[in-house]
Formats: structure tokens, C-alpha cells, sequence
């Protein structure tokens, strides 16, 4: 299942790990199989369709669009971290994964995972000055600004990141190598480790706060002076307008903070794998998935650069 090389008598250094996978009973493999292709192959036509449209579409050339491009490329690689190995994994019944795949696989999932975090913050914020300053709004939102926020976003997510991999990349692990999960989780890997894990689980703790929970905070606060400047102007057809600008955001924080928080920051009393599993799920597979349908669903702008671009190519043919 796993090769050693020996240090010392009785010490031996783990190259490799074996994921368990999902808790699916064998009769039911294929099945499961084939629905998590199907929603892996959903997450990147979606996804890549919205890139491609916002290309395409100059009318789609706005902060708000530059944000979500960059959403959904985050969403699109955030699921090819997991889910290419998982299925892998369900076709084959080979479980291992190499040290070096395991970690690398862990660097690139926490990156994505925080820049998606710091892109909703993004979006949060240019929903908030266009809906409370609508008459400075492309004075503030500069195509500098939004540069300056994506590249931020960038530059901190690949930082933070690279923390927790090196952090981890100085843990020993001795004996056990079984990871009960489907990717190379963090947390998991910590509960295997013999070497004393106290420096990461202080970083944990401290960056969870600024890469979760002080944007989960900023989100709210946004939507609060939303709604706030909403109420102040009581019309219908107003609150019917920025509420319908906001859903479709509002939707993917739900489902992306709702699950994230559920997982590590309520975690359930007995320590449930199958509960933090089908939690992992929700995030890493389901809500990348979901993304282009409430984008392209029930936003009019990208309906309608759909129609466009279907009209150009019926002329230009």
C-alpha cells in the first residue's frame, strides 16, 4: 500500500498515502461514478462558457464581469484539483497518492479555495458602490482598482497557500498512511502526522480568521449598507432591481461560506467522516458546479450576451 525508506531503527518516513474515498457501498460505485462525471464535466463546460462569453462580449467588460471571469476560473481549477483523482480513483480501486502529489495537491486546493474567498469580497464590494454610489461608480471601480483587487487576491491566496504547504512539508509521517477522506484534506493530515503539529495549528487558527472569517464578515457588512441604502429610498421596482443584481452573489456566498463554515467552524460533536465528507462535497464539487447556472440562469446580462454572440455567428455564417 505504501513504500517506506527507514531512518533510524524503528522510525519510517511515508511516500505515499492512500485516500479511502468516498463511504459508497461497491454495488453502487458505478452509479456514483457516473453522476460525478457528469458534474465534473458540468463545472468546466459551465465555467469555461462564462470566460469564453465574457470574452467574447464587450459589454461584458465591466468590474463586475472581470471579477466573475476570474470566479469561475477559480471554480473550474478548484474542482480539477479533487475531482480528476477521485474518479480516478473510483474506476481504478487505486487509492495511493505520492507524498510530493499529495501536498501539491493540498497547495493548489487551498489556493483556489481563498481565491474564491477573496474575489466574493470583490464582487460584495462592487455590488455595494454600485447600488449606494451609483453616480461615482466608475470613477471609484477604475479599471486600476480592479486590477489592483484581482491581483491582490492573486498575490495573497499564492502566499497563504504556500505557508500551509511548507508547514506541513516539514511534518514526519511514521505509520499511519490511510487519509479517510478523497483528497488530501489539511486537517486529515495533520491527525496523521508524528511530528508535534502545535506551529500549524497556530497558523491555522490565526489565518482562518483572515482568510475566512474577516471576508465573510466584509460580505456581510456590504450587503448590510445595501440594504440599509435600500430601505432608505422605499420603491418597489428599486428594491425589486438591486435585489436581482445581488441574488445571484448572494446565492454563491451562501453556498460556498455555508458549507465552509459548517464544516470548520461547526464541527459535529462525534467527529463524523461521512458528515465533514458530503460537507466537502458541497463545496468542492457542488458549488463550483451550480456557479454557472445561477450566473447564466438569473442574470440578464449574460442571457443576453448568449443571444448576441448566437447572432453574430448566424450573420457572420
Amino acid at each position: 500500500i505504501y513504500k517506506r525508506s527507514m531512518i533510524g531503527r524503528n522510525q519510517s518516513i511515508i511516500s505515499e498515502f492512500l485516500l479511502l474515498g468516498l463511504p459508497i457501498q461497491p454495488e453502487h460505485q458505478n452509479l456514483f461514478y457516473a453522476l460525478f462525471l457528469a458534474m465534473y464535466l458540468i463545472t468546466v463546460l459551465g465555467n469555461f462558457l462564462i470566460i469564453v462569453l465574457i470574452r467574447l462580449d464587450s459589454h461584458l467588460h465591466t468590474p463586475m464581469y472581470i471579477f466573475l471571469s476570474n470566479l469561475s476560473f477559480s471554480d473550474l481549477c478548484f474542482s480539477s484539483v479533487t475531482m480528476p483523482k477521485l474518479l480516478r480513483n473510483m474506476q481504478s480501486q487505486i487509492l495511493s497518492i505520492s507524498y510530493a502529489g499529495c501536498l501539491t495537491q493540498m497547495y493548489f486546493f487551498l489556493f483556489f479555495a481563498d481565491l474564491e474567498s477573496f474575489l466574493l469580497v470583490a464582487m460584495a464590494y462592487d455590488r455595494y458602490v454600485a447600488i449606494c454610489f451609483p453616480l461615482h461608480y466608475t470613477t471609484i471601480m477604475s479599471p486600476k482598482l480592479c486590477l489592483f483587487l484581482v491581483l491582490l487576491s492573486w498575490v495573497l491566496t499564492m502566499f497563504h497557500a504556500m505557508l500551509h504547504t511548507l508547514l506541513m512539508a516539514r511534518l514526519c509521517f511514521c505509520a499511519e498512511n490511510v487519509i479517510p477522506h478523497f483528497f488530501c484534506d489539511m486537517s486529515a493530515l495533520l491527525k496523521l502526522s508524528c511530528s508535534d503539529t502545535h506551529v500549524n495549528e497556530l497558523v491555522i487558527f490565526i489565518t482562518a480568521g483572515l482568510i475566512l472569517l474577516i471576508p465573510f464578515v466584509l460580505i456581510l457588512l456590504s450587503y448590510g449598507r445595501i440594504v440599509s441604502s435600500i430601505l432608505k429610498v422605499p420603491s418597489a421596482r428599486g428594491i425589486h432591481k438591486a435585489f436581482s443584481t445581488c441574488g445571484s452573489h448572494l446565492s454563491v456566498v451562501s453556498l460556498f461560506y455555508g458549507t465552509v463554515i459548517g464544516l470548520y467552524l461547526c464541527p459535529s460533536a462525534n467527529n463524523s467522516t461521512v458528515k465533514d465528507t458530503v460537507m466537502a462535497l458541497m463545496y468542492t464539487v457542488v458549488t463550483p458546479m451550480l456557479n454557472p447556472f445561477i450566473y447564466s440562469l438569473r442574470n440578464r446580462d449574460m442571457k443576453g450576451a448568449i443571444g448576441r454572440i448566437f447572432k453574430r455567428k448566424i450573420i457572420l455564417a
